[in-house]
């Protein structure tokens, strides 16, 4: 998208204006107008993330400018130099370009139709550069134009301070700049950066920053910062920011969990408070959490066949919905039986559409054909996870979510029979192997272990039962005896 601007009069109200350009000597004749157009990219997401500022340079002007009759250019490939073209750039509302070894300028300043290069800096030539047939004139001899209404409707996000040039370029042109706090590269993880992008009103997103180069699923990682969702705890990442505290159970029976004891009210105020007293011992923020059991093993086959009761998800909803009004995070569980993982899921498409709702799924309850509930103790291979995995994260994409929670339980190895070929390579999922151990405490520590050696990099989850657990750890222990420390502490 192309957006034209020309000389406004007082009243005028057309995007529109014209960049006046002229050399500050008694001799120079009567300036002339030439018109100027900038740019709105047609791809929603562009990014400008090749190795050097001046690469980078090079990438927003042409992102964001389809022509201009003036380009600064930084002669000296120096701080100052650039700082000092920059300032320039704004001042004029033109482009700027830095010169450096391997980057063709001259090619940029054909295409933007420039008649004038405003130099700053010592340093190679306009005839050095191959510039062509333009004046090369020092920028601080360049008359900046009348106020003009330049409207490039993209958001850029630069990562660092090296790219002034681009930033300039940038604001020259019109376009909502946003610049990254120090040392920040992940647009999801900060809470300020995922607030300040969701507010944006831009229709195109220009991401400027070497960080930003070959980074996979960056379209999803741009949707889902744009659409301003957090969750609970701030920002689009699980961790390390944060460390979960979660009742379990069912909706409306005690023999499942701590959930079920009492209504939706008081069980995000039992979630609430039930987080609140590990916060003195924890090293992160406690953001309390709900794993409701969605679909419960059965002992009947129903009339399915599938020994399992799926729950209506209308049922879920309203904790869901209490949930996310308090801050806290819900994760559904899934018991499948005799059924796949997948096909339960799908049932519930419309909660995980929620920005606050993950998903586990439980191996011991995936049975054989020829098992039942509680006489066998079930498990699934790395290619139904992955199966689930992928469905999720493609949902996670198409609706432009956060991250989801993907937890995994298993308390003995052959739950998760081919652990190391779980796929992992989906940003849109974080996934976490929840170790449900329960008995003794020197037997609930060597299945921890034991789940811990050679695993794949992913987070952990403890349990603590109060009727099965002996004894049952306080806040305090489980936060300093169990190592590594939990990133989610679950009560049954």
């Amino acid at each position: 998208m192309t957006s034209r601007h020309r000389l406004l009069p007082a009243a005028a109200v057309a995007a529109a204006a014209l960049l006046t350009v002229t050399a500050c000597t008694t001799s120079t004749p009567e300036p002339e107008t030439v018109e100027l157009t900038v740019a709105t990219p047609e791809a929603a997401v562009t990014a400008a993330a090749s190795g050097t500022p001046a690469e980078r340079a090079v990438e927003t002007s042409r992102a964001l400018w389809v022509s201009s009759p003036v380009v600064v250019l930084a002669t000296a490939d120096a701080p100052d130099a650039v700082a000092e073209a920059a300032e320039q750039g704004e001042r004029i509302g033109a482009p700027v370009l830095i010169a450096a070894a391997g980057v063709d300028v001259a090619t940029e300043v054909d295409r933007l139709g420039a008649a004038t290069v405003a130099t700053v800096g010592e340093g190679p030539s306009a005839d050095d550069l191959e510039l062509g047939d333009v004046d090369a004139v020092p920028a601080a001899e360049v008359t900046a134009p009348p106020a003009r209404d330049a409207d490039s409707s993209t958001l850029v996000v630069v990562s660092g301070p090296d790219d002034a040039a681009a930033s300039a370029t940038a604001r020259a042109a019109g376009a909502e700049l946003l610049a990254l706090p120090e040392g920040v590269t992940d647009l999801q993880q900060d809470a300020s950066v995922v607030g300040a992008m969701g507010a944006s009103e831009a229709d195109s997103t220009l991401v400027v920053g070497s960080a930003f180069a070959d980074r996979p699923h960056l379209e999803w990682s741009v949707a889902a910062a744009r659409s301003g969702a957090e969750l609970p705890g701030g920002g689009q990442r699980f961790f390390p920011d944060r460390r979960f505290v979660a009742l379990y159970g069912a909706p409306g029976t005690s023999a499942l969990g701590v959930l079920g004891e009492q209504d939706v009210a008081a069980t995000v105020q039992r979630a609430a408070d039930t987080a609140a007293s590990y916060q003195a011992s924890s090293d992160r923020p406690v953001v309390p959490m709900l794993e409701l059991i969605a679909t419960v093993a059965a002992g009947d086959a129903g009339p399915d066949g599938d020994y399992s009761n799926e729950l209506d998800p209308e049922r879920l909803r309203p904790y869901v919905e209490a949930a996310a009004a308090a801050g806290q995070y819900v994760v559904l569980d899934l018991q499948p039986g005799r059924t796949d993982f997948l096909t339960q899921a799908r049932r519930y498409e419309s909660l995980l559409t929620e920005p606050n709702v993950g998903l586990a799924l439980d191996p011991e309850w995936r049975l054989a054909p020829d098992q039942v509930p509680l006489r066998q103790i079930g498990g699934v291979d790395a290619a139904e996870v992955n199966a689930v995995s992928t469905w999720l994260a493609d949902l996670v994409d198409a609706h432009s979510l956060p991250p989801k929670l993907f937890v995994l339980h298993q308390f003995r190895s052959s739950m998760l029979r081919d652990r190391a070929a779980i796929d992992l390579s989906r940003p849109e999922l974080t996934t976490l192997v929840h170790v449900d151990g329960q008995g003794s405490q020197p037997d609930k520590q060597a299945t921890w272990r034991a789940l811990h050696d050679g695993a794949p990099a992913v987070a952990w989850g403890w349990k603590n039962f109060y009727d099965e657990d002996e004894p049952m750890l306080t806040p305090e222990q489980t936060m300093t005896e169990v190592s590594p420390v939990p990133d989610l502490v679950t009560y049954q």
